[in-house]
């Protein structure tokens, strides 16, 4: 087995222990070899119109990052393996990426990933990405320019988590990062403006804050018929947050993934740290038929999350004094894949709301039937179960169908 194929075969879930944001989870009787630690990769951020990126890198104990020369964690190949083998889209897709600040090396970044696994290149576009006869990486502004934001090393991150990741999904897919100036709504709502001017098909949020009383004056930037909008659900556990709580996106809830020791699927279970809930301030949206929430609930699907599952993720530019080859969960993990797997699928142009498609299919998810994200009074929206459930949805892909 080489780099290209790194698997975490026949793994044994670790537990995992958070610190920093959210909620921490450990075994006092593991032994200290088997607990997994890990740290929110961007600061939190509590402040009103301040959003928080949903990625989580995996540490040592003392609270510091490791990265490598090699991969270390899920790449390509664990990714099609849990939920499509399809690796390319029948159609012409475009992926947008929205993230805030500045990774100033993600293009060759990006390079670097893919060789690594000897996947696609992706060459950078040479004018409109729509326009493009070929697949291609573009990196624009919030305005649709190159006065790219300043540079965050947090963010970054987050940058190529996403990117990658979504390449690795689809790999005939443009990839469209849209740079937000700050990590604000009023600047990450521009970005998604200018996705969909420039002809994404499909854009990814890797981001969210606390619910907030003025939050459904944003959902118009997210009502877009026929663009499936993926939003990752939260890694503080029960609670719903926004934008994953707009009727409007699909809402990404997250998993603990393991293979089997031949690199066969082995199974699920809800991830700890995913987000879920009910919204206090969303309208329930028609195809949403559970009864413990009156109004919308979180999430809708789900896909690995957990970091001791995490994937392997490259990134040059120094996070914390490393840099190399990363290991990330997170439900910013979680977004980017659903992502593309509905740009695989190539069906979102057809539906008026992409969201509502896995409540059509939803035998052709694999329900993921155990775990826990807290407790709540409505028991279904943090521990998972037979049918919908608050930390997975409908489950997880089992192929393109229900996409």
């Amino acid at each position: 087995m080489n780099a290209k194929d790194t698997l975490l075969s026949g793994i044994t879930v670790a537990t995992i222990l958070f610190t920093g944001v959210g909620q921490a989870f450990a075994e006092p009787n593991l032994p200290e070899s088997a607990i997994v630690h890990s740290q929110a990769v961007c600061a939190h951020q509590n402040s009103v119109n301040t959003v928080n990126c949903h990625a989580r890198v995996v540490t040592n104990k003392g609270g510091q990052p490791q990265a490598g020369p090699l991969p270390s964690g899920y790449g390509p190949m664990q990714f099609h393996r849990a939920y499509t083998s399809a690796t390319s889209s029948p159609n012409k897709q475009i992926i947008a990426i929205v993230d805030a600040y500045n990774n100033p090396n993600i293009e060759k970044d990006l390079s670097t990933y893919s060789k690594m696994y000897g996947i696609p290149q992706l060459p950078a576009c040479s004018g409109v990405i729509a326009a493009s006869p070929v697949p291609c990486f573009k990196k624009i502004d919030q305005r649709g320019g190159t006065a790219y934001p300043v540079t965050n090393t947090s963010w970054a991150l987050e940058i190529a988590l996403d990117v990658e990741v979504a390449h690795a999904m689809c790999q005939n897919c443009s990839i469209l990062l849209v740079e937000a100036d700050l990590a604000t709504y009023d600047s990450l709502m521009a970005a998604v403006d200018q996705a969909v001017a420039q002809g994404a098909t499909v854009i990814s949020n890797s981001y969210g804050s606390n619910e907030f009383s003025t939050e459904t004056g944003f959902d118009s930037h997210f009502n877009r018929p026929g663009i499936a909008i993926t939003v990752s659900s939260g890694d503080s556990g029960y609670g719903a947050q926004y934008p994953a709580s707009s009727p409007y996106v699909t809402a990404v809830g997250g998993t603990t993934l393991t293979f089997n020791a031949d690199g066969t699927y082995a199974g699920e279970r809800a991830w700890s740290g995913a987000g879920s809930g009910c919204s206090v301030f969303e309208a329930k949206p028609s195809w949403q038929t559970d009864t413990g929430c009156a109004n919308r609930s979180v999430a809708d699907v789900s896909a690995v999350a957990d970091p001791s599952t995490g994937a392997a993720v490259y990134m040059s530019l120094r996070y914390q004094g490393k840099n190399g080859w990363f290991q990330v969960g997170g439900t910013s993990l979680a977004a980017p894949i659903i992502a593309g797997v509905y740009a695989l699928a190539g069906d979102a142009a057809s539906n008026t709301a992409p969201n509502s498609m896995p409540y059509s299919n939803t035998s052709l998810l694999r329900d993921i039937v155990v775990g826990s994200n807290g407790s709540c009074s409505g028991l279904y929206l943090c521990t998972a179960g037979i049918g919908y459930d608050g930390p997975t949805g409908l489950g997880t892909p089992n192929g393109l169908g229900a996409f």
